[in-house]
């Protein structure tokens, strides 16, 4: 989880920098535009305590300045380190939220700002409020593929740790077939769990749509049918539910050896 925690931060990352130089242009005029261009560039090499330094500047020279306020973001959030508690850390993590805040403030649809809000929340386990941005930056762009996978990574990841609990206290082996042998126990966790699992399948579907060779997304869609598996009311069903599973394992199987084939 936390290999994958760690590229959602760097995604971040990867979709401002192509952009840095019109960006850096954003402040074409302004006072902050010299300590602007130096973070950009120290951004760019990953000095990102310097960059801090000179975003800083920019800020309080121009507050207007969209782009020194996204970059400064950004810098934050690559020293924030997920899953650590230390005061210094949180205070990266809060320094970064205040700045993609005020851009949102100006501009609620900014996709940059959106993006690294998701990111944020989901790095810091804040996974109902990750929810939140995800939503709002799908409806922004509607073609962002790694917002609907990261919503079903957050459903499985939200329904995976109660239903393997549930197993160990139905008395269940790893290798024991499902679902879960008490009923009572099976029909809670459906009440809490079934609709969120299906909704990241359709999140899954849409992924898919923008990109059909999205194997990250296959990967995810297995195992929420095998969660799903888990909370049917029947052997019949649980069969078919892991059918499924199997399908879409294979699938990635097949659609990296493919990708795999087409490099030069």
């Amino acid at each position: 989880m936390i290999r994958r925690l760690i590229g959602l931060t760097l995604g971040t990352v990867c979709f401002l920098l192509p952009a840095a130089a019109q960006v850096t242009t954003g402040c074409a005029g302004s006072p902050a535009a010299p300590q602007m261009t130096l973070g950009v560039q120290a951004f760019k090499h990953a000095n990102y305590a310097q960059a801090v330094t000179h975003l800083r500047a920019a800020v309080a020279l121009d507050s207007v300045c969209t782009a020194a306020r996204l970059f400064l973001g950004a810098a934050y959030l690559q020293q924030f380190i997920p899953g650590a508690d230390s005061a210094e850390n949180l205070r990266m993590a809060a320094s970064a939220r205040e700045q993609f805040e005020a851009v949102l403030e100006k501009e609620p649809d900014n996709e940059w700002a959106l993006t690294s809000m998701a990111s944020l929340c989901f790095n810091m386990n804040k996974l109902d409020e990750a929810v939140t941005w995800y939503k709002r930056l799908i409806e922004v762009n509607p073609g962002n593929k790694e917002a609907y996978y990261t919503l079903a990574v957050i459903a499985w990841t939200q329904a995976q740790g109660p239903i393997a609990k549930a197993r160990l206290l139905s008395g269940m082996k790893p290798e024991d077939p499902g679902p879960i042998k008490l009923d009572a126990v099976r029909a809670e966790l459906r009440g809490k769990y079934l609709a969120q699992i299906q909704e990241g399948l359709d999140d899954i579907d849409r992924a898919l749509e923008i990109d059909a060779e999205y194997d990250d997304a296959m990967a995810y869609a297995n195992l929420l049918w095998r969660l799903k598996a888990e909370l049917e009311l029947s052997a019949g069903t649980y069969q078919f539910d892991m059918d499924q599973a199997n399908t879409w394992f294979q699938r990635v199987i097949d659609t990296r050896k493919a990708k795999a084939e087409r490099k030069p």
